[in-house]
């Protein structure tokens, strides 16, 4: 915070319930992580950004919360880019779906894509997925006729290839931050 940054990811909506109060007022929080429709109460209260929209069924639970709220929020759609089962993520060919499914979500705005690819030790075998994301994200703005400026995408050791590949939002955590404990 002394250094001037304001824009902070989290991946866990219990550790974000902790922290988020003892920071200054003035940040931007984003939700990072796979979020549960049983926590979708605690992220709306919590965050700023959910990164992390999937499932439309998410979406539905966001709207009644932010409802209940009185409150919008903006949103992006993770996309399993790498097929990884392990993963969280819409898969690539059910982008178009979900973005029609969240955008009836009167509370939500769709800003962007998030991903977080394979990990590879090389960051080079990385782009291809942040290419795919980036085509994701081209087709939907040109077939749904709307703006999605947001691409988050990179981590500590591929940031700078994913900023080549148009990311304007990266996690450089585990580099500032050293590895989370277990």
């Amino acid at each position: 915070w002394r250094l001037g940054h304001r824009l902070f990811g989290e991946n866990r909506v219990q550790e974000a319930r902790v922290k988020i109060p003892e920071m200054p007022v003035g940040g931007e929080w984003h939700f990072i992580g796979g979020l549960q429709t049983n926590k979708a109460k605690d992220a709306v209260e919590c965050f700023d950004v959910i990164e992390s929209v999937d499932r439309v069924d998410l979406a539905q639970e966001l709207e009644k919360r932010l409802a209940a709220a009185g409150k919008k929020m903006r949103v992006m759609l993770e996309i399993n880019v790498g097929g990884e089962a392990a993963k969280h993520g819409c898969p690539p060919e059910k982008a178009v779906e979900l973005f029609q499914g969240v955008r009836a979500c009167s509370r939500l705005e769709v800003i962007g894509l998030m991903a977080i690819p394979p990990f590879r030790e090389d960051p080079e075998q990385a782009r291809p997925f942040f290419v795919a994301l980036r085509q994701i994200r081209d087709r939907l703005q040109d077939s749904e006729g709307v703006a999605l400026p947001e691409l988050s995408m990179g981590m500590s050791h591929d940031f700078s290839v994913a900023i080549q590949e148009g990311a304007t939002l990266v996690r450089i955590g585990t580099a500032l931050f050293g590895p989370r404990s277990p």
